[in-house]
């Protein structure tokens, strides 16, 4: 058996997203089922650093595997031959400078969204991992939900016929601190640390449009921060100084119309915290995270609009289930098999720091549509 071991800097696992998706359900998880293999010949396994500023919480982390090491000293691991990825999930106004030191000592690349703070910064990431003629990588994570895998496997099957509209309904009620704990870091709600949730939303539509439908064309966007105050993590009342709410229409370049509804000060009244609707011609479906729904057009029910009398139809009787039809792992550890597949073996792998600038590209047009109150066009970047 061939095994490569492969060096992994992980950056900012300190952080819930960092901490269970990134480092215990993908690079742990993948320790743990022996690699991960081609044939009966090769495998590679992971061996990863952790990097942060808290000893106390990487000792921690580092105690959950076995022999995982752990550093405050970002450029001592960089400067480790063994270490040959370098992974980012820092907040975001730290990724940039963190990345441009690691292609610049020659590391391949994979991290989080957003990739920087502007469209600019973001795209020159790409253009110098591209000098380097190193691997790169985005986290995408959403194209490999189960819910979003059948509607895909919809999509390509030709079920919807011609596809009109595109409708997402995202978020859940964010407890404001004071008397319930929030369940997102405070940072999230202050303009000033990069939060908000158009910089946080819309580079997920951005890919998830991209990927499963067309390309963004153009797009109008209404932000608000509709909670004025919360209370952090020290139980201190701040005040919000960034969105947290976006209302956003698209327009995809084979003529779709998408619109999302991303909230983090709604309670949930549907099948899931994300739920995407596709009507077509031929029929439509309602995708949540897990589970996805369908109703042809040939079972689709015929309302008449009465409001003096109560509605005799129960529409939810009329969609069917998508079955199961494989077993679906984590959408991060799932990435982060094909990126280390890239690496090693030179597989495709499409998700790279192009596709993440056009994520900080939608996100940035979203906030100048807002501000100007008006129609956007979102132009190609150039690869």
């Amino acid at each position: 058996m061939k095994t490569h071991t492969i060096g992994i800097i992980m950056n900012g696992v300190t952080g819930r997203m960092g901490t269970n998706q990134h480092y215990i359900r993908s690079i742990l998880a993948i320790i743990k089922q022996g690699g991960v293999r081609r044939g009966e010949d090769e495998v590679i396994l992971p061996r990863p650093v952790l990097v942060g500023r808290n000893p106390a919480k990487l000792e921690k982390l580092a105690a959950m595997g076995e022999n995982v090491r752990w550093t405050t000293d970002l450029d001592a691991a960089l400067s480790d031959p063994q270490n040959q990825i370098y992974f980012d999930a820092q907040t975001t106004g730290l990724r940039a400078g963190s990345v441009l030191k690691a292609l610049a000592a020659g590391k391949h690349v994979y991290c989080e969204k957003p990739t920087a703070t502007n469209t600019a910064t973001a795209y020159e990431l790409y253009q110098k991992a591209r000098q380097a003629g190193v691997k790169h990588g985005v986290v995408q994570d959403k194209l490999w939900l189960p819910g979003l895998r059948k509607l895909q496997m919809l999509v390509q099957s030709g079920f919807f016929g011609e596809i009109l509209s595109v409708r997402g309904e995202f978020g859940y009620w964010v407890f404001d601190g004071e008397h319930v704990p929030a369940q997102r870091p405070s940072w999230n709600y202050r303009k000033e640390d990069d939060g908000g949730i158009i910089v946080d939303m819309l580079c997920h539509w951005r890919y998830v449009l991209d990927n499963l439908f067309a390309p963004v064309k153009a797009v109008s966007c209404l932000g608000a921060t509709h909670i004025k105050q919360r209370w952090d993590e020290q139980g201190r009342p701040y005040r919000c100084t960034a969105d947290d709410a976006a209302y956003a229409t698209f327009e995809l370049e084979n003529g779709i119309i998408a619109h999302f509804n991303s909230s983090w000060c709604v309670r949930v009244r549907r099948d899931d915290l994300l739920t995407i609707q596709v009507d077509g011609t031929r029929g439509s479906a309602v995708a949540g995270l897990r589970d996805c729904w369908i109703q042809p057009a040939h079972a689709t029910p015929r309302p008449v609009w009465n409001p003096d009398l109560p509605n005799p139809i129960n529409f939810y009787e009329h969609w069917l289930r998508v079955p199961d039809y494989e077993n679906y792992d984590n959408a991060f550890k799932v990435q982060w098999e094909l990126f280390l597949r890239h690496v090693v073996w030179d597989e495709p792998f499409r998700w790279n720091l192009l596709e993440g600038a056009k994520g900080v590209q939608l996100a940035e047009k979203g906030l100048e549509s807002w501000q100007r109150r008006a129609w956007v066009d979102v132009p190609p970047l150039e690869p």
